[in-house]
């Protein structure tokens, strides 16, 4: 994609509306991805570091498992419960952070695609184009959710009634976009 030096700021006769929507579209997929990696690091070591509490609450209940029976064995495995649900509460927080992550990332690759599109008058002004993109757009949704969202913008709906829509879907089908990560 190339970008000519003329800008809103300085225009001159090679200004276009096109190339600065491409710019702010180019924009918004670089801060989405950029936001994503600095994130992804954390997230590593939080995934890793509850990955090792798991194995070690695996190992504490094994042995609180041979322990005679009495109020220090009690008190311990009370402890450990509680540890316990509150480590498979924040694995379920992980999974819908995953699952926020798949949907930027498919907000970068659309924003990029949509570009390309734009950025070309070939492309743009080609029927064909817009809709192979819309159908690369909707397979690449792994969340039926998102298919029944896309679908209803394309119908014309507003974002509202598209978001009510998938969050009627996923109300009825609560199992249907499960994402599980250990």
């Amino acid at each position: 994609m190339t970008i000519s030096n003329s800008n809103s700021r300085q225009p001159d006769l090679d200004w276009s509306q096109v190339r600065e929507t491409v710019k702010l579209l180019t924009l918004s997929a670089s801060q989405v991805q950029s936001s994503m990696r600095e994130g992804e690091q954390s997230v590593t070591t939080l995934t890793e570091s509850f990955t090792c509490m798991v194995d070690n609450l695996a190992e504490i209940n094994q042995v609180l498992v041979s322990m005679e029976d009495g109020s220090t064995k009690d008190k311990i495995m009370q402890h450990y419960r509680v540890t316990n649900e509150k480590v498979q509460s924040s694995i379920v927080a992980f999974q819908f952070y995953d699952r926020m992550q798949q949907c930027l990332q498919h907000v970068i690759d659309n924003l990029i695609g949509l570009s390309t599109i734009v950025d070309s008058p070939q492309l743009l002004y080609n029927p064909i184009e817009w809709s192979k993109l819309q159908d690369k757009i909707r397979e690449g949704y792994t969340m039926e959710s998102e298919k029944i969202m896309f679908d209803a913008i394309l119908q014309g709906k507003t974002i509202d009634q598209a978001m009510q829509l998938a969050a009627e879907h996923s109300n009825s089908n609560e199992d249907d976009d499960d994402i599980e990560l250990f």
